[in-house]
Parts: structure tokens; sequence; C-alpha cells
């Protein structure tokens, strides 16, 4: 089994001055410490206007700082928003093919649609279509990845006439492809594209193994046809994340931050109201808080031995993880990185988890990859050869697109033709 960190860029008020500095600084600190320790991924994803939940509307940047201090650990967009309003298609082709080339291949490449109305209301795109819209995207981006030259396209949300997308990506095709799952249907159109589900859903291990049952039993049936250029069989789970020696100072260090994801998640996504710059989620969430404690007393002793997933002693974490380990999760990742989790805290768990409970699961993950390898491939082959591919363009069908100052002494043209076939 793989391990990822994951960010959101989670900045409660109040704020102070140089508070959102220091935020991202630390966060490429605990990448690089990351990166020395052997963890696998890195993931960051895009929001915008999610105030005190989070701040990171410029993924590509933050993880092409991360790039210039890494050397193995991959760059995931956990997501990238792909939707035309938030990023056009050549674009998001274009970031996710330099920060390959500038982490010598090292992207994944996460895609989303999001369901939180301040995004998709900030961006004018309405909820009954953004799925079309997403799919629609997602396969244009694979093709300008893969495709030399981009034959052009006019479809229902998005056109653009022909033209060669680069840079090209190191990793051929393309990066391997994620999308973002909440729930178990969006795990399942995962498994039908052929692409990673990257779950953001709280489940517990024996939730999981339907999960992984069902996606994996999608991939090896005829419903897989992929979105993409290649298939990437693979499922990401998030676990809470807070390790010391001591139970209780684990829970102490991690606990409050991860429930206010949870509360933050929910308020954002679900139940709650927001008046931009003004509501203070964080302030909601601890009075929300103190009112469930004053209503449900727990016991501190019962408290401590309760299951807390990530939060706990390396023994606890063991445990923890070998259930998903059980059940055929390929990769966990961590949202370490929560509410006023300290940067110091945050660093010690990483460390005290690397040396004293990865190593285990390291030894057993090239076997693990190898037997995969082999008995998934046949599948892929089939799925592949059931993808549905963009026709290239013959040399002689590529279209002449005059430069401007031409047009205008030889008249006027559409440059931006399409071209068709």
């Amino acid at each position: 089994m793989k391990f990822g960190i994951f960010y959101e860029h989670q900045l409660p008020r109040p704020w102070t001055e140089g508070i959102e500095q220091k935020l991202f600084q630390d966060a490429l600190d605990q990448v690089e410490l990351a990166d020395r320790l052997g963890i696998d991924y890195a993931w960051e994803v895009e929001h915008h206007f999610l105030e005190e939940y989070s701040h990171s509307s410029a993924p590509e940047i933050f993880l092409a700082a991360a790039s210039q201090r890494t050397k193995n650990i991959r760059l995931g967009h956990g997501i990238r928003q792909v939707i035309n309003n938030y990023n056009h298609p050549a674009r998001t082709a274009e970031c996710i093919a330099t920060l390959d080339l500038v982490s010598n291949g090292r992207v994944d490449f996460g895609t989303g649609e999001s369901s939180a109305i301040l995004e998709l209301g900030g961006f004018d795109i309405p909820v009954e279509s953004k799925r079309e819209q997403y799919l629609e995207a997602t396969e244009q981006i694979a093709n300008m990845l893969a495709m030399d030259p981009y034959p052009g396209y006019e479809g229902k949300y998005f056109s653009m006439p022909c033209r060669n997308i680069v840079p090209k990506s190191v990793q051929k095709p393309h990066p391997p492809i994620w999308v973002a799952c909440s729930n178990r249907e969006t795990i399942k159109m995962a498994a039908r594209l052929g692409i990673g589900a990257l779950t953001f859903a709280f489940v517990d291990p024996a939730e999981a193994s339907h999960w992984v049952e069902e996606y994996y039993s999608i991939i090896k049936s005829d419903e897989c046809v992929p979105i993409g250029h290649a298939v990437n069989a693979n499922i990401c789970m998030v676990t809470s994340f807070s390790v010391h020696n001591d139970r209780k100072t684990a829970i102490d260090r991690g606990l409050e931050g991860f429930e206010f994801f949870g509360y933050a998640l929910g308020s954002l996504y679900g139940f709650g109201e927001h008046k931009p710059g003004r509501t203070n989620l964080f302030d909601d969430f601890r009075k929300a808080r103190a009112t469930q404690l004053a209503d449900n007393p727990v016991n501190s002793t019962s408290a401590l031995a309760a299951e807390r997933g990530g939060i706990g002693t390396p023994d606890d974490m063991r445990a923890h993880l070998k259930k998903f380990e059980k059940v055929g999760v390929d990769q966990v990742t961590f949202i370490q990185q929560a509410g006023m989790n300290k940067h110091e805290h945050i660093c010690e768990s990483l460390e005290l988890f690397a040396s004293e409970v990865m190593p285990e699961f390291k030894a057993r993950e090239a076997e693990r990859e190898a037997k995969k390898e082999v008995e998934l491939a046949p599948y892929i082959e089939a799925a592949m050869a059931r993808k549905v591919r963009m026709p290239a363009l013959a040399d002689e069908d590529i279209p002449l697109f005059p430069a401007l100052g031409r047009s205008v002494v030889e008249g006027p043209a559409d440059p931006n033709k399409v071209a068709e076939g």
C-alpha cells in the first residue's frame, strides 16, 4: 500500500498578518520532509472562495514549488477543476504537461467538477450540467495531452480549433488520471472511465471493502471504457492523521482539526450558509462542538480507547492501516493539515509514522504491485480496445492558419475555424 499527504491549506479565523504566507511555507517544508521520509504522494486541491476550509486556489503553483524542493514524491492534483469556466481545457493540458516536465515526470492528474455552490455560482456553472461538462472537458484534455496536433473539437459546452498543445508531458501518453469521489456512485463512474478513484469520503474499512470490490469488478468488465489514453486502476482513501507514542497527546494534537475538517465540509457543501468575508466558520464549529460535548459528555477513558482512525499511537495506526490493506485499498492519504493543527506536530507525526509504521507496508508493496499488474493486464488491454478514439488528422487535412498581418493584407479569414474530419 502507498501513502500520501493531502492539502486543503485550511486557515481558520482569526487571520493575522503573515499567517497565509506561513501556512504555505510550512506546507512546502512538510512536503519536502515527506519526500525525504519516503512518503509516496503529496496531493493538493483546487478550491475557490471556500474561506477557512481551503485557501488553495492555484495548486499548480504550489505543486511547481514543491517539485523543486523534492526528488521522488509524486505530485498530485487532488483535484484540478476541469470545467471550462474554471480552467479552459487547453490551459489545463498546458499546466499539467509543464508541471510534469519541471518535476521530471512525477505528476498525477486528479480531476473534478465541484459541488460547492460558492464555487459553481462564482464561475457561473449550472449545477444540472456540471457532470456533463466535466466528462466533456476531461476527455478533451486527455486528447490534447496525447495527440499531435489536437484535431479541434466542436462540443456542447466547449469548442476550439485545431492546435498542437505544447509542451507535452514526460509521462506518455499522459500522466495518470484520477477523479474525486465522495460516494459509491462516483467510484463506479471512475471505474467505468478507467481512472483512479480519489475517495474523499471517510468510510471505515468494512465499508471500503464494498467500494474496492465494486470498483475492480467494473474495471474487469465490459463497462470499463477509458476516457483517457491509458487506464489508471487505483483506489486512494483518506484518513485522519496524528501519531504520537502517547495516545492522549495524539488526540489532543489532531482530533479537533480533523473534526473541523468534517464540520467545514458539511457546512460549505451541505447544511450551512455563508456570507463572503464575514462568516466565521471556525467559531461556529467550536460553538457546535462545545454544545455537542455538553449534551453528550464522554468519559475520558472511553474517549481514549475509542476507534479514531489514523489518530493515536504507532500501533493504533498500524492496526488501522492493515484493515485498508486487507480489503485491497491501493493508497491511504492522510488529512494531516486541518483546523489549527500545528506545523511542528505534523512533522513529528510524519517522522514517527515513517520510522515506526511505514516500513512493514513498504516491504509488501513491490510484491503487491507486481501481482496486481499481472492480474489486471488482460482486462486493461480489453478496456483500451473498447475506447473510441478521436480520429487523428492526416497531414493534408491539418488546416493552415495565416498570421494576423498576412490575413489583413490578403483579406478576412476565420482563424478559429475548426477543422472537419
